[in-house]
This record gives C-alpha cells, sequence and structure tokens, in this order.
C-alpha cells in the first residue's frame, strides 16, 4: 500500500481529496440547475422596517463549474485569508472545489468585495508552482543520496495574505505530491512540504511577483522516514511547512505562525525587509513550539493547525485561533490567549496550550438550526478588523452534511463564511451564529427578546452536529421552554445574560428561513468555553 502525501502531510485532506478527487461530478453533472444564486427579497427586522439579504443558495453545485465562476459568490471556498485595500475586501484561498472546478486555471484563487457580502471572482494569483520548489526538492534528494524527480507534482494550500508598509504579502503551501522513496508499501513518508513568498503592490491588478521559500518542515532527527506500517503517523520532520500565516507585534516584530498535525504549531521570527527568516542554520532556527494538543514525547501526529494570531489592543493580549480535528466533518475551532507573541498560550480554563493542554474556548463546531441541513467542516479561520468601523470579522469555509437528498457528494459542497465576531467583558472572542449580511444596527430593547428562540448549546462530539432546542424569553425574566432559568439585558453593551451566561447579541439575517427574514442573535460562552447561539423564531 502507497502512503499518499496528502495523507501524510494531513490526515484531514484525505477526506477531502476522497470526497473532492474521487466522488464528486464534475461540471456536466452537477444537479439541481434551478437553485438561485442571486437577488433579493425583503424582510422585516423587529423594529418593522425592511431589509434586501442575500437569497443565493447554499446548495451551489447547478453553478459549480468553470464556466460559472462569475456567479460562485462565497461558493467553492476553502481556508480563506482576507485583507483589506482601499475600498474593497480581498479574499484568496486553498485551490480546493467542487467537482475540481479549479483544475487546470491557475492557484490560490482570489475573490474581493466592499461589503463582504457579495464577492466578485477574480481568477488565480499563480499559473505554476515556482521552479525554486522542484530544485529545493531535488537537491535535498542529491543530499540524501535519493534519486532526483523529474515531473513533481503539487498541491497548494491555505495562503495568507497580510500587508507590510503598502505591500502585500502572499505566504502559500506547496506539498509534494511524492514519496520519497516512490515506495508501494508504505516504506517512506512523503516528500516534504514548503512555504513560500508572493509580493503585489496593487490588489486589483492580481499581479504578485513570487519571492522564492521562506521555509520548508525540516528532518529533526528523531526519527527517519521509514516506516514498517501504514498506520504509523510519527513525523520525521518537526514542524509541518504548511498553513502559515504573519503577524506584526505592537513592537513592529514580524513573525511567521506555521505548522500542522506534526508536533504543533511554530512560531518563527522574520526579517521585516524580506519577509523570510533571518536564518535556517539549525532546526532551532524553524521556530518555537507555542502550541500543540497532547506530549510531543508520546504523540507527534497532533490533530491541529490553521493556526493565526491576531493582536487586541483593546484587552491586550495576542490570541492564537487554531483548527481542530480532520477537515471534512469535525473542523472546530478553537482559541487561547497570551501576553506575548511567543506565548505560553492559556485557554479559558487556565490550562496550558503551549504545552499540549485542550484548547478551550471552542467558537465553532458542526451545527444544524431547523429548517437547514446545517453546516460541518467549519474552521480554518482568518480573523481580522476593519479599521474604519472598528469590527472585527471571522471568515473560514464550511461544508454541508453528507447525505444531503438531491446533491452528489454534498460534503464537499464548500461555501465560504463570514460571520461577525465580539468580544465578552472577560476579553475572550464569539463568533455570530448567522452568517454576515450588512444587516442594519438596530437598538435591541428587552421587547425584542420577549418571545420563542432557538438554542444551540455545544458540547464537543466528534463528527457530530449540535443541534438547537425551542426557549421563551418570558416578559418577565424569566426563561421556559426546553430550557429554565432567567435573563436579563443592557442594552447599551448588546449583551444578554442568560442563567450567569454573557451573550453577545446580533442584528442578524436568518439564512435558515424561507423565505430569509431580519432577526437577532446571541452569540455566548459557558463558563467552561462552550459556544451558546441563539437566533429569534
Amino acid at each position: 500500500m502507497k502512503i499518499h502525501q496528502n495523507k501524510i502531510i494531513r490526515l484531514s485532506a484525505l477526506v477531502l481529496l476522497v470526497s473532492i478527487f474521487v466522488g464528486c461530478s464534475k461540471e456536466d453533472e452537477v444537479i439541481n440547475p434551478n437553485s438561485g444564486n442571486s437577488g433579493n427579497n425583503g424582510g422585516s427586522n423587529p423594529s418593522g422596517s425592511t431589509f434586501d439579504g442575500p437569497t443565493y443558495a447554499d446548495d451551489y453545485t447547478s453553478i459549480a463549474g468553470w464556466n460559472y465562476r462569475n456567479q460562485w459568490n462565497l461558493a467553492n471556498i476553502h481556508d480563506p485569508s482576507v485583507v483589506k485595500q482601499g475600498d474593497y475586501y480581498y479574499m484568496y484561498q486553498t485551490d480546493a472545489s467542487y467537482g475540481n472546478a479549479h483544475d487546470g486555471h491557475g492557484h490560490f484563487h482570489a475573490r474581493r468585495s466592499q461589503d463582504l457580502v457579495n464577492w466578485e471572482y477574480m481568477g488565480s494569483t499563480m499559473d505554476q508552482a515556482p521552479t525554486w520548489v522542484k530544485d529545493s526538492m531535488n537537491n535535498n534528494r542529491i543530499a540524501m543520496g535519493l534519486p532526483t524527480i523529474d515531473n513533481p507534482n503539487y498541491g497548494y494550500w491555505a495562503p495568507y495574505v497580510g500587508e507590510v508598509n503598502g505591500v502585500y504579502r502572499m505566504y502559500y503551501s506547496l506539498v509534494v505530491n511524492e514519496l520519497i522513496l516512490g515506495s508501494d508499501d508504505c516504506a517512506s513518508w512523503g516528500e516534504r512540504p514548503y512555504i513560500g513568498l508572493m509580493e503585489c503592490t496593487d490588489l486589483a491588478s492580481n499581479n504578485w511577483v513570487d519571492k522564492g521559500m521562506v521555509i520548508t518542515a525540516m528532518p529533526d532527527g528523531i526519527e527517519d522516514y521509514y516506516r514498517d506500517s501504514c498506520n504509523d503517523w510519527s513525523g520525521y520532520y518537526k514542524f509541518n511547512g504548511i498553513d502559515p500565516s504573519m503577524i506584526i507585534t505592537p513592537q513592529g516584530e514580524h513573525w511567521l505562525i506555521y505548522g500542522s498535525w506534526h508536533t504543533g504549531i511554530a512560531a518563527v521570527q522574520l526579517d521585516p525587509t524580506t519577509g523570510k527568516p533571518f536564518q535556517l542554520d539549525t532546526i532551532d532556527d524553524y521556530g518555537t513550539r507555542i502550541a500543540g494538543r497532547g506530549n510531543i514525547a508520546l504523540n507527534r501526529w497532533q490533530g491541529l493547525e490553521g493556526a493565526e494570531i491576531i493582536y487586541n489592543e483593546d484587552t491586550g493580549y495576542y490570541y492564537l485561533f487554531l483548527a481542530y480535528d480532520e477537515l471534512s466533518k469535525a473542523y472546530n475551532t478553537r482559541v487561547a490567549r497570551s501576553t506575548n507573541i511567543l506565548g505560553p498560550y492559556y485557554g479559558i480554563d487556565g490550562q496550558n496550550v503551549s504545552e499540549g493542554a485542550q484548547c478551550w474556548p471552542m467558537l465553532t463546531h458542526p451545527y444544524r438550526f431547523n429548517n437547514h441541513t446545517g453546516w460541518v467542516g467549519f474552521s480554518h479561520c482568518s480573523i481580522f478588523k476593519d479599521e474604519t468601523s472598528q469590527k472585527w470579522y471571522y471568515a473560514s469555509q464550511a461544508r454541508l452534511p453528507e447525505g444531503v437528498p438531491g446533491i452528489n457528494v454534498s460534503n464537499a459542497v464548500m461555501m465560504g463564511h463570514v460571520r461577525e465576531l465580539e468580544w465578552t467583558s472577560s476579553g475572550w472572542p464569539v463568533v455570530a451564529p448567522e452568517r454576515y449580511a450588512a444587516v442594519p444596527e438596530t437598538e435591541i430593547t428587552e421587547e425584542d427578546i420577549v418571545g420563542l428562540w432557538e438554542q444551540i448549546t455545544m458540547d464537543y462530539e466528534y463528527q457530530q452536529m449540535q443541534t438547537s432546542v425551542n426557549v421563551i424569553f418570558n416578559s418577565n425574566g424569566t426563561l421556559s421552554g426546553d430550557i429554565s432559568g432567567s435573563w436579563s439585558l443592557d442594552s447599551n453593551t448588546k449583551t444578554l445574560t442568560i442563567n450567569d451566561n454573557e451573550c453577545k447579541l446580533f442584528d442578524a439575517w436568518d439564512w435558515e428561513a424561507s423565505p430569509r427574514d431580519v432577526t437577532i442573535s446571541y452569540s455566548g460562552l459557558t463558563t467552561d468555553g462552550k459556544p451558546i447561539w441563539a437566533k429569534k423564531k
């Protein structure tokens, strides 16, 4: 049996490859040709005014093919990274798409939006893998006494874009889909992955200049690449050269954050002038471990990836966002924080995530409100702040679950989600239960709160959806229905306290309603860091 490289680099990616590359329809096979993707309908918010919001279908399979790319909006999104220049937000992504729609059309595809709701497809940012990847790989192979590979196959994963003094730097992942020995009997690991760098000054031009290698996966000498068993996932290199992100600290230091499934997440300091590490002479130069999921002495294969750090000047903390578990179903988002860029990072329970403790709080999880299939594979986020409005946002992909009637390989339907992000009084982020639709903000009163709501109090269950129950907010400040207790409202801060749990209120678009309409929603955390999501019915 042959160990496939994408399975080696990311165990979770195997599910993606099976669902997309083996089972998906091609463009001439997609179904539901009458599922709409544009147009508006009016709705009424609690104050009685009307608002026209998005009505495009979550089942986009009828327009998933390349010829329909100008209608995609947020269809065919995976591992998004969002940045703003001028009046536009720009989004970049992994190549993954339903039915392989991106194949043969370049890599690291881009789109843009002025309102975070309506997105225009712009095309790819890279035509083909730069020659330095093959050169570096073969130089390493020669040094190892192995034959060179003339025509390597690549995977294009998880770009990150950030701005440095008017220059936009894209850090991207290139996985070499080859075994080191080319054996069919699980005798070796796959070739090492690479992180490269491209730069652009005018994102509207979509003209990027490649700047070469930033870092790769470096063997640490603890284990070699030989394997006796196909079930042996203990890596021969320390940090996986994939899933890059970058942060500039308030002190002006530049740091690359990277890693996926191998011993944890690393941070390595960058030269601000070049955007690359100052040196890569020894294994220590490849970074400091800032997060893990268990003891690396016992387990070098750890289910976390897609790391990104932001700094919130209002709280004084660095926040490390992490994607947990495999990506097709179980993906969920965690966050830890620290006052130091290198940690240690602690969860809401005070446990040290840098030393491998499980990370809480959890911010997203597979879930389902009524009248919808629900969403799974919901993580690998981009966190960004609009400096004009001072609002924070969370963007990621999410997938439809398996077995949705009428959709071939429904779990390969990947939709981009953009959601508002708020901060609790204790300085922890919460993510809005409904996707962003630019619903006008209103004053939310106690009268608006009274009535019937759907609430999901999420537990962590691997690959399982969390579903809603009905709760009635009574005018006397009590709760009834499936949840009992009490509630109170601080309308000035749009904070709803429910049985001592602090929740932030949002003017929201009810994506599950038919027809869709405005509503209000709330998001909070239990004392042990589990999300509480709800919307008014």
